[in-house]
Order: C-alpha cells, then sequence, then structure tokens
C-alpha cells in the first residue's frame, strides 16, 4: 500500500469513528440533561440556575434537572461532575469558589482547571460594603480613617475562612493600609445575622444576600466592590472611587467534563446564550441584583486562568487556608 492510500484509508476510518459523535452533537440534546448545582437550594448559585436552566429547558424542548449536592464549598458536586461521562448530559453551575478553592485546600480530587470545560459565565455578583448603622462612618473614606486611627479594633463578619466575603474584605484592607480583625461564621446567612446584632462592624457580600437588611436600613452601604457604579444603586460608591483600583467581583458559571465535545458545548453555550437573552429571564436575574454574563467558552477559558491567578494572590493576601 503506498503512502497516498494509506493516508486516505486513516481519513476514511477517522472520519467514520468521528461521525457519530458529529452526529451526536448535532441532535444534542436528545434525552434529558442532569444540571449539578454545587451548593444547597436558596443560594445565589441555585437561584441562577434555576432560573436559567427553566428557560433552556424550554428553548431545547428537553429537561434540564437541577440536583444540588452541596458540601464543602462545591467540592462535593465538583467531582461528581469531574468523573461524569463527558457526554454534554451532565452539567455544572458553581461560582468563582471553583478556582478560589484550589489554593485554598491542601488536595482536591480533581483539577478546576484541567478536568472541567467552562461552557459561560451566566451571572456576575457583585459586592457590596456595608457597615453596622452605629459605627461612626458615613462613607467609604471615614470607615478607612476609623479603621487607620484604631488598628485591629474593628471587626468584620464573613461567610468562612476562604470566602468571598472574608477575600474581597481583606483585598479591600490590604491595598488600603488598615488593619481589622475577621471573624468566619458557618455561611452568609448567620454573618448578616451577627452584623445586624452589633456583634461585627462591618461585611463585604453579595449584594442578592444583603439585599433585604439593606432595605429595611438595619445596614448601612457605603460602597461597592467594583470599579464603576452599580445601576441598582446609583448612590453608592464603587469601591475603587476610595481605594484607587479595587475591583472584585464573583460570578456564577457553567462547565461541562473535560472531554466534552466542542460541538455540544458550543451548542450549550448557544442554549445558554438565548435564555440569558430572554427579558424574563433578565428580569428575574436583575431582580436578585445579579446581572446576565453571557461569553464564549474560549473567553471564559481566559476568564479562568486569570481569576485562578487572582485568587492565588488574594488567598495569600487573606492568610486563609482550609485543611
Amino acid at each position: 500500500m503506498n503512502s497516498a492510500v494509506r493516508v486516505c484509508t486513516a481519513l476514511l476510518v477517522a472520519g467514520a469513528l468521528a461521525s457519530p459523535l458529529v452526529a451526536s452533537a448535532q441532535k444534542y440534546p436528545e434525552k434529558p440533561v442532569r444540571v449539578v448545582i454545587v451548593f444547597p437550594p436558596g443560594g445565589s448559585n441555585d437561584v441562577v440556575g434555576r432560573i436559567v436552566f427553566q428557560k433552556v429547558s424550554e428553548l431545547a424542548g428537553q429537561q434540564f434537572v437541577i440536583d444540588n449536592r452541596g458540601g464543602a464549598a462545591g467540592q462535593i458536586g465538583s467531582e461528581i461532575v469531574a468523573k461524569s461521562p463527558a457526554d454534554g448530559y451532565t452539567v455544572m453551575v458553581q461560582s468563582t469558589t471553583h478556582v478560589a478553592n484550589a489554593h485554598l485546600y491542601k488536595k482536591l480530587n480533581y483539577d478546576p482547571l484541567k478536568d472541567f470545560i467552562g461552557v459561560t459565565t451566566l451571572a456576575r455578583q457583585v459586592g457590596m460594603l456595608v457597615v453596622h448603622p452605629a459605627l461612626p462612618v458615613k462613607n467609604g473614606r471615614e470607615l478607612i480613617a476609623l479603621a487607620k486611627k484604631r488598628p485591629g479594633e474593628l471587626v468584620y463578619a464573613s461567610a468562612g475562612n476562604g470566602s468571598y466575603v472574608h477575600l474581597s474584605m481583606a483585598l479591600m484592607a490590604e491595598m488600603a493600609g488598615i488593619r481589622m480583625v475577621h471573624v468566619p461564621y458557618k455561611g452568609g446567612g448567620p454573618a448578616g445575622t451577627a452584623l445586624i446584632a452589633g456583634e461585627t462592624q462591618a461585611m463585604l457580600a453579595t449584594i442578592g444576600s444583603l439585599f433585604p437588611h439593606i432595605k429595611s436600613g438595619r445596614v448601612r452601604p457605603i460602597g461597592v466592590a467594583t470599579d464603576k457604579r452599580v445601576p441598582q444603586f446609583p448612590d453608592v460608591p464603587a469601591i475603587a472611587e476610595f481605594v484607587p483600583g479595587y475591583d472584585f467581583t464573583a460570578w456564577v458559571g457553567s462547565f461541562v467534563p473535560a472531554g466534552t465535545p466542542k460541538a455540544i458545548v458550543d451548542t450549550l453555550n448557544g442554549l445558554l446564550g438565548k435564555a440569558l437573552a430572554d427579558p424574563g429571564v433578565t428580569e428575574k436575574l436583575v431582580a436578585q441584583t445579579l446581572d446576565p454574563m453571557h461569553i464564549s467558552p474560549e473567553q471564559f477559558a481566559e476568564r479562568l486562568k486569570s481569576d485562578y491567578e487572582k485568587y492565588e494572590r488574594v488567598v495569600k493576601i487573606s492568610g486563609a487556608r482550609v485543611d
């Protein structure tokens, strides 16, 4: 057999092997898809996942079934997805915690970057800096001035060691040159309760989790964790206005196991893009102060790499570590 014949034969064999995958990708989804949300019901990941994938089900004409698998900061659900068949029928909803965990834990049973393909971000989560009303500060500059006057005296709450709520404040304090005392609680709910009760004086958490307390006046908002103000709270300054260069937002995203065919990833990305562009979906997310955020798989891959490096630096600044 000459070389030309061998090449042709090899191409024919490769095409024959690939054709079932191509056909399968073209028909995707042909059966119900399992959507593993790696946190318990009620949180922002769960809210985003349910709103968006309900619309995806309508668009695809196929069920996308929610399966909450919370625990260990998302590790339990993430491991399930990492070990699932790479066929597009197991999808994960996870947040920036996904890349933070790589630097917080000594060992994970999966690689956050290598064992997954990021399909797209779904929503941007913006943090807000709030203080107890009894604290004698009206804005971010006054908080920084007070913290410098009383180093190591002001106490801030977090949703746990290494959580976004912890890392966002630790980064702000480092950039502002202030020293505050960190008190971790077992979740955002207890941390918010502690702040309202006056056990702590400040907190920097996602707007969605703080919204009821802000609305009731039980906490005073003094900054949002971006470089620009947000439409929902136009009178609240960006933290970058008093801590130059500060920008620390989080996201909720969708992932599939590594090895999932590109055609399926692209199809799923397209369905999610249409869902996020739906006015009803947008209205529901914005009402929860969650900004719809659709990007390509390639853009998400770049974001994951940059956030991985960013969280490595922030975790070092915070000193957080979970054994």
